[in-house]
């Protein structure tokens, strides 16, 4: 094995890791709200309150500090933010009132969201091209395992032995471990010529801009509103409905969940690399078709006398981790010029929080009181469709080929 496909696996092993530590920590006050809505006396406003300042946090971040990676470094922005939101998880467990714990999980966010464009930056730059969409879909699959299969287990066990507090404390030590083997064995990718001289004299404002321009970036964007909807409105409200309407244990509703996020694991492992064979646009869309079936089957009452079957349905349509590798990551990376990467990925991800994350949920909660939960699950739906539309009209980029040439991986700086 050549120097640059080793390090290629290294690189895609120590960012599968970092990504799955970035959604553990980000899930994780979903799953101890139960354990720490009592001791505030949190209502179910508050709660939803507490996941829209993350993710408004997170688009913030994931635009500035995107567009302030493509000029400083993918390292100089990824070190300090892994090294940041760690120590505020591990915070939020001191936290004494509803607000601290407000404002530290807003500077979570903050920290979070340029984690997700450092990484997939350095994963566009440092993986050869034939390896692109194989190598993003294994690490964004990181946090179907880590943050959807493994968090809710490992943070209600501790909390339940041992208090919410720990649960926090513990979610914060990954990050720790994940900052060192960064710094330690993942290289700067070396600029283009037009990324180096953007680095020496710096842009203007307009010049990050100039990725708005683009019809796939707008594209991209709506797209992505569109998925995270779908993700969001799900884990928000199914838990409620499989409970509520549909009469089950809540320990039914975690292992129909738990199926799910393990599917989403495996198919955002296999799809992604398989699109870098039959293109982006087909993928996607196939991706956008299965996944608008997973609501649906929630909503079928006589699956529920048939949990296997119902789980088994699930695990096959949770596209997730694959459509995220495909609409917020490959498609806008190989949109721009090399020099705009993160802040293309940035400016999607930023779209698609404020939609799905903020907008989506608050939508959704309304529509549930006046017209029932299932309302929230059609609403999935159509975020769903939506994203198949907004695919039939972008434009490939990943140019398949029969006979694909392989190229090296892109030189690292010392």
């Amino acid at each position: 094995m050549d120097i640059s496909r080793r390090y290629e696996r290294t690189l895609v092993a120590i960012l599968f890791f970092t990504w799955g530590t970035v959604f553990l920590d980000r899930m994780s006050q979903l799953y101890l709200a139960p354990y720490f809505a009592p001791v505030f006396r949190l209502n179910d406003q508050q709660i939803g309150f507490l996941a829209s300042v993350v993710s408004i946090a997170w688009a913030i971040g994931s635009l500035l500090f995107g567009a302030a990676s493509d000029r400083f470094g993918r390292r100089k922005i990824l070190i300090p933010a892994v090294l940041i939101f760690s120590a505020f998880s591990w915070l939020s467990g001191l936290a004494r009132s509803f607000h601290e714990l407000l404002v530290i999980r807003a500077l979570i966010g903050l920290a979070e969201g340029p984690c997700w464009v450092a990484i997939s930056a350095l994963l566009e730059e440092s993986s050869a091209r034939s390896r692109r969409g194989r190598n993003v879909g294994i690490v964004t699959s990181g946090a179907a395992l880590v943050g959807l299969f493994a968090a809710p287990i490992l943070t209600t066990q501790i909390a339940s032995r041992f208090g919410w507090r720990w649960g926090f404390f513990v979610t914060g030590i990954p990050g720790l471990i994940m900052v060192f083997l960064i710094w330690k064995y993942i290289k700067e990718p070396e600029q283009s010529a037009a990324g180096a001289a953007l680095r020496e004299r710096g842009a203007s404002l307009s010049h990050y801009f100039s990725v708005l321009k683009l019809r796939n970036i707008w594209l991209a964007a709506i797209g992505a509103g569109g998925f995270i909807s779908w993700l969001f409105l799900q884990n928000t409200f199914a838990p409620l409905f499989i409970t509520r309407n549909m009469h089950q244990d809540p320990r039914t509703a975690g292992f129909l969940l738990g199926a799910a996020g393990l599917g989403s694991f495996f198919i955002g492992f296999l799809l992604p690399a398989l699109s870098d064979r039959l293109g982006r646009k087909s993928i996607l869309l196939m991706l956008a078709a299965i996944s608008a079936l997973l609501p649906l089957a929630l909503l079928a009452r006589p699956l529920y006398s048939h949990l296997w079957l119902l789980s088994a349905i699930l695990f096959l349509t949770q596209g997730g981790q694959a459509i995220a590798a495909l609409i917020i990551v490959l498609i806008p990376a190989e949109s721009v010029s090399p020099e705009l990467t993160g802040t293309a990925i940035g400016m999607v991800n930023m779209v698609g929080e404020l939609i799905g994350a903020t907008v989506a949920p608050t939508l959704g909660g309304m529509l549930a009181d006046s017209h029932g939960l299932g309302s929230t699950m059609l609403m999935a739906v159509g975020g769903m469709l939506l994203l198949f539309i907004v695919t039939l009209f972008l434009k490939e980029t990943a140019r398949p080929t029969t006979h694909t040439v392989e190229r090296e991986a892109p030189a690292l700086a010392p």
